[in-house]
């Protein structure tokens, strides 16, 4: 497992970073336990949570993540677990946390208060990476920044971070921190896998011009990308079979997901992994962790035999010829997902 450092900062991370989104939902706390375990073993040292984890997001369970990570963290040494976790994002986004009575902010009550209780769940006194789960560029970016700067001086944050954020989002960030002497954002954890390459369009030249690290997420695009939706497009049991019953909205996604052009392009790409000797998966997490604007690639499970597949890119370099033959089914497929 090759370590890399997050943005400018002290913090040097393993090449995976283990998400914790479905540790309460689609895993039970021995489940749980174990994939962290398999994680720990196969070498990653970050774990990735949020205020609001587990998914989907609600008032009954918002929390239980951090809480869990927090009893598996016990019994390792504090300084060895990088942990990144998440303040909600704002209530009139487009999305309401079902944080702080539905009326979470980034101010500094807010942040304050957000902070204290991931502290708490997770049995620590300081989070290596915070970060902003979702913008809100509607505000001023300063009364946001002062807070964490107040919280990186009583050492409760390390590093800072943004996700789900846009080009200008990020510039913004850097340009008040730098004009007020603050510390920069160090990372940005965006979406990002071979079937959703648009973080290339823009944010990948303000990453490498700015020495800021994406944190992709969902480089399997969601499961796609292992390949379950090849044979039967909406297979029992699949995440986003089960999102096209639950409302408009996630119907939606679920066709963003999964359609014509994600099909065939994970057909090709099953190609290129079965030349290449690998499985579609793992070519799909190598190829996210091997772009030079990416420190550690956030890989998921709900059980611990799906992390074998992810934990096999580790240490893979794939040769000019894969990267280019990849290069070509997104050229001749752009934007499978929209």
């Amino acid at each position: 497992m090759q370590k890399r450092r997050l943005g400018k900062s002290g913090i040097v991370v393993s090449e995976i970073c283990m998400g914790t989104m479905t540790f309460g939902t689609q895993s039970d706390k021995k489940e749980s336990w174990e994939i962290m375990n398999r994680a720990w073993e196969a070498g990653i040292d970050f774990f990735d949570t949020a205020e609001i984890y587990p998914v989907p997001p609600s008032g009954e369970l918002a929390g239980l993540t951090e809480e869990w990570l927090g009893e598996w963290m016990r019994d390792k040494p504090r300084e060895g677990v990088i942990i990144a976790s998440k303040i909600a994002g704002a209530a009139h986004g487009w999305f309401n946390p079902p944080v702080r009575h539905h009326k979470a902010a980034l101010d500094r009550v807010h942040i304050r208060r957000a902070i204290e209780g991931s502290l708490k769940r997770l049995g620590t006194d300081y989070i290596d990476l915070y970060q902003i789960h979702w913008p809100d560029h509607g505000m001023r970016v300063l009364d946001t920044l002062g807070v964490f700067e107040e919280l990186i001086g009583e050492g409760k944050i390390r590093a800072l971070g943004l996700s789900n954020d846009t080009p200008y989002g990020v510039m913004k960030a850097l340009w008040s921190a730098d004009v007020e002497g603050l510390q920069p954002i160090d990372t940005i954890q965006n979406n990002y896998s071979i079937n959703n390459r648009r973080f290339e369009d823009e944010l990948a030249d303000v990453c490498r011009r700015e020495s800021v690290s994406l944190l992709p997420y969902a480089p399997l695009a969601g499961g796609v990308l292992t390949g379950k939706y090849q044979q039967e497009r909406w297979p029992k049991g699949a995440r986003y079979s089960d999102y096209k019953a639950v409302g408009p909205r996630q119907e939606e996604m679920a066709k963003r997901y999964v359609n014509d052009a994600t099909v065939v392009t994970v057909e090709r790409l099953e190609v290129i992994a079965q030349e290449a000797g690998m499985d579609v998966a793992t070519l799909a997490v190598a190829w996210s962790k091997q772009n030079d604007f990416v420190a550690s690639t956030i890989i998921g499970a709900s059980k611990v035999e799906q992390l074998e597949v992810s934990l096999k890119a580790a240490g893979v370099m794939l040769s000019d010829e894969v990267m280019g033959a990849i290069d070509r089914v997104s050229a001749e497929i752009p934007y499978p997902m929209g």
